[in-house]
């Protein structure tokens, strides 16, 4: 039985994305107005995006919030005034695909522990390769590091295809997430901290951690612009990634792990941040090193958040975890394929 109408919304956060929005949301609206409502929640923006979207008016609802309060608290605000069952969380540089929204919730309607899901991601420039903050779903090593059935750390594979399957993942892409209303409120939205940048991947974390899980369903394609907000290649972007990423796993790994993987990370960390100065990257050495610092700076509250979030857990069985390194796989092996690492190393544990 087809979802009504009125429980789907599409709801998409604007910051100075006019541009993007002229681009890409009238084809937003041919493929989607007839699955679900269109919602733009703006995070004051200052550019005439509220002007330009006056013209949509009959097609779109819209939500002004008072100031910008990045992905995650504009998200987290948005949605708590939208009313419906499943939310889909698109990102304004996404071009969508005729029926892209029915094969996620078909699925998601058979199989009532998925929480969230994603569509195949593909680039919108080089419209034949994966794309980097998604592909063909998400995944992450034993060490924290993502990565994509489809990309790994920047090489991109053509997609000819070979993971057109659905798989149960590690984690959705924010870019174009599918997720029941009623986990995304259980799990308190996204960690505002975060603010941009792997908070998907916490709050996939997160309900994994609950017992419920995500999947892609590659039958739906999309095309995704990246970097609509920040530049793929932004020292402010290279700061949130190193930072969010020990925020993760400061709050979500166990115990046993945790003693043994942060500090480990820490000088690989530091390495990465050498790298980038040999390689005459300074905003990016520099982003490395505020990262670390503002980590620090906020572990003491984020000791109570550890705790809670430990509380709550129901298992540590989680699906799309790589029990080894992609660092290692990637730099040492030279492998550039998710199809080139060892599949019996991804056995749930």
């Amino acid at each position: 039985m087809p979802i009504p109408r009125d429980q789907v919304a599409i709801v998409i956060l604007n910051w100075n994305g006019r541009h993007m929005l002229e681009r890409f949301l009238p084809v937003i609206l041919k493929h989607s107005l007839s699955s679900a409502r269109v919602i733009i929640a703006d995070n004051a923006s200052t550019d005439d995006s509220i002007q330009w979207l006056s013209t949509y008016r009959d097609q779109v609802e819209l939500i002004e919030l008072d100031k910008n309060y990045g992905f995650t608290g504009g998200y987290n605000r948005a949605l708590k005034q939208v009313k419906a069952e499943y939310y889909i969380l698109l990102n304004s540089d996404v071009e969508v695909t005729p029926d892209w929204i029915r094969p996620v919730l078909e699925y998601m309607a058979l199989n009532p522990f998925t929480a969230a899901c994603q569509p195949k991601l593909r680039s919108c420039q080089d419209r034949h390769l994966l794309e980097h903050a998604g592909a063909a779903g998400g995944y992450m090593d034993y060490l924290g590091y993502p990565f994509c059935r489809g990309r790994m750390f920047t090489a991109l594979e053509e997609d000819r295809g070979q993971y057109d399957t659905i798989r149960e993942v590690f984690w959705a892409s924010g870019a174009s997430m599918f997720i029941r209303s009623a986990d995304f409120h259980a799990m308190n939205g996204f960690d505002e901290v975060f603010f941009a940048h792997m908070e998907e991947i916490d709050l996939c974390w997160r309900l994994q951690q609950s017992g419920k899980q995500i999947a892609v369903i590659p039958e739906s394609t999309i095309y995704h612009v990246g970097g609509g907000t920040l530049p793929k290649s932004s020292p402010r972007k290279t700061y949130y990634n190193f930072r969010n990423n020990l925020l993760m796993l400061h709050k979500n790994l166990p115990l046993h792990q945790l003693i043994f993987i942060l500090p480990l990370r820490l000088i690989l960390d530091g390495i990465a941040g050498i790298k980038f100065l040999f390689d005459g990257d300074i905003g990016d050495f520099f982003a490395v090193i505020r990262a670390h610092l503002r980590f620090y700076a906020l572990l003491p509250s984020r000791f109570k958040v550890r705790s809670q979030q430990h509380r709550n857990r129901k298992t540590n069985q989680l699906q799309g975890v790589y029990q080894s390194s992609i660092v290692v796989a990637y730099y040492l092996k030279g492998i550039r394929k998710f199809s080139g690492l060892n599949p019996s190393k991804f056995i749930a544990k």
